[in-house]
């Protein structure tokens, strides 16, 4: 898988690429990459560009050879980054439709999420047969390498399966994680947490928000109820509302 992106400067070009990068070994770029630094930024030989694998590091390379269908780099360095949030936030989203979802995954790993949790809760109103589940699991992984690629970030969010919210909550025994559900009606605030080593796991709704079945669920699990202030936001605004929030307090922002 590869994706592609220019960053902050407009010569530095990031490129996520599934491969075992290390200091002089050479690759071919996949064609639609090899298109879009050839056709659409017009490098040529002897140009930088910047790859990534997903282990927290850069590995600066050069164009050594460009043809009309095949662009080969030399990897010239490997750069280990230090630009991870020190705060480990789970992000447990009930999946929203269509384009939301995709919004929420971009934004989360740009806002430095560790990992996304897709959840089928009460009110869900988008269903997942196997077919489609994985399809959107790999399309939700590459909005995912995309926002990295974007932001600067070397270590992709791991994006895990859909999961029921029972079999999530079953799976959850034994992590040490400040447990936290973004309800309405809560009464802490993100200033008045206390996060340890092990960071947090936050739950947001669908449309529609949690069901009282979930709620009841959460409660039994350990989850604390979160909230942001009086207004209700949109599941697409609320959880990156919280991780904002939380960075702001206790992360790197």
């Amino acid at each position: 898988m590869l994706r592609f992106s220019v960053g902050r400067a407009m010569r530095d070009i990031r490129i996520h690429a599934s491969l075992a990068l290390a200091s002089g070994t050479e690759w071919a770029l996949p064609t639609q990459a090899a298109e879009h630094v050839a056709r659409v930024l017009r490098l040529a030989v002897g140009d930088p560009l910047i790859l990534f694998n997903g282990d927290g590091c850069d590995y600066p390379a050069v164009i050594v050879a460009l043809g009309k269908r095949e662009v080969v780099v030399r990897v010239t360095a490997r750069q280990p980054l230090a630009n991870e949030s020190p705060l480990a936030l789970t992000l447990a989203q009930g999946v929203a439709r269509g384009e939301k979802m995709d919004l929420i995954v971009q934004k989360a790993s740009e806002l430095g999420v560790a990992r996304i949790v897709p959840l089928l809760t009460e009110r869900s109103e988008v269903k997942l047969d196997a077919a489609r589940a994985e399809k959107r699991l790999a399309h939700w992984r590459a909005v995912a390498a995309s926002a990295c690629e974007q932001s600067g970030r070397a270590r992709l969010p791991e994006i895990t399966p859909a999961l029921s919210l029972s079999a999530w909550l079953d799976g959850l025994q034994g992590d040490a994680a400040l447990r936290l559900a973004l309800l309405p009606e809560a009464a802490r605030t993100p200033r008045e947490l206390r996060f340890g080593n092990a960071g947090g796991l936050l739950v947001v709704g669908p449309e529609g928000g949690l069901g009282e079945r979930d709620i009841r669920a959460l409660g039994a699990a350990g989850f604390d109820g979160l909230r942001l202030g009086p207004r209700i936001l949109r599941t697409e605004t609320a959880g990156l509302a919280a991780l904002a929030a939380l960075q702001a307090c206790h992360g790197d922002f």
